[in-house]
């Protein structure tokens, strides 16, 4: 419809529901999780998803080897960009701790070996080279910087 996504103009929002309405009965459910499963074996054809998940299906369908080609892709408008974070409760009972762990973490080697294993980018730019090649240049994790923009 090109509009802003953010707004709150009643008749903007009523014109993104009329549309929505009209493709429910081509749409099976509505679940956060569930889709990884049923997109990798078939039995379901499109998802708005999260990347990871999707990158999930793929390799499970790769896995099965079972003719299901799964794929990602960001639309020319763009998606929401999501994040993991690491927060310290206000009543930590032993903050320093946290922050080391934290530290830890954001280590080059400690945040690329994480990105190795789980397939989710990370913050840490000094890691970006130490991931494996695979997963730095799958645009699927790492969006090109036209994309990202």
């Amino acid at each position: 419809l090109g509009l802003d996504p953010h707004s709150g103009d009643p008749a903007e929002l009523q014109k993104a529901a009329d549309l929505l309405k009209s493709i429910r009965p081509y749409v099976q459910n509505f679940h956060s999780s569930q889709y990884v499963g049923s997109l990798a074996n078939g039995g379901t054809c499109l998802v708005v998803g999260w990347s990871g998940d999707i990158i999930q299906a793929r390799d499970r369908a790769e896995e099965a080897s079972n003719g299901v080609h799964v794929a990602y892709s960001i639309p020319k408008e763009g998606a929401p960009q999501w994040f993991d974070m690491l927060a310290i409760p206000k009543d930590a009972k032993h903050p320093e701790a946290a922050y080391a762990f934290i530290n830890y973490l954001l280590q080059p080697k400690v945040a690329a070996a994480n990105t190795n294993f789980i397939h989710y980018a990370n913050p840490v730019p000094t890691a970006t080279p130490l991931v494996d090649e695979a997963i730095r240049t799958d645009p699927t994790i790492y969006p090109p910087a036209d994309v990202a923009a």
